[in-house]
């Protein structure tokens, strides 16, 4: 059984940082492209970022300069920085191969004062 945790999110001030993880199970993770998505309440599911196979990455404009997508054999993460109320949402983890698509059940980002 495929499962992704994610872990790591919760109550930052603007300005702060939060570092995301995401622990995979049942599937071998270097044959997965992964990345991360958000989604704010009354809003659609958006990209954050991606990190292939290889360890090429892309990102959202919204988050470019403030997050960074990093892997290694076991685990996915995402640091972000500066955050801004505007980054407040649920985050889920995402692993990606031809025909197969996982979901996390996401971890909650707050950025309040």
């Amino acid at each position: 059984q495929v499962q992704l945790v994610e872990s790591g999110g919760g109550l930052v001030q603007p300005g702060g940082s939060l570092r995301l993880s995401c622990a995979p199970s049942g599937i071998t993770l270097s044959r997965y492209a992964m990345a991360w998505y958000r989604q704010a309440p009354g809003k659609q599911r958006e990209l954050v970022a991606t990190i292939t196979r290889g360890g090429s990455t892309n990102y959202a404009d919204s988050v470019k300069g403030r997050f960074t997508i990093s892997r290694d054999n076991a685990m996915v993460y995402l640091q972000m920085n500066s955050l801004k109320p505007e980054d407040t949402a649920v985050y889920y983890c995402n692993a990606q191969q031809t025909g197969f698509s996982f979901w996390g059940q996401g971890t909650q980002v707050t950025v309040s004062s």
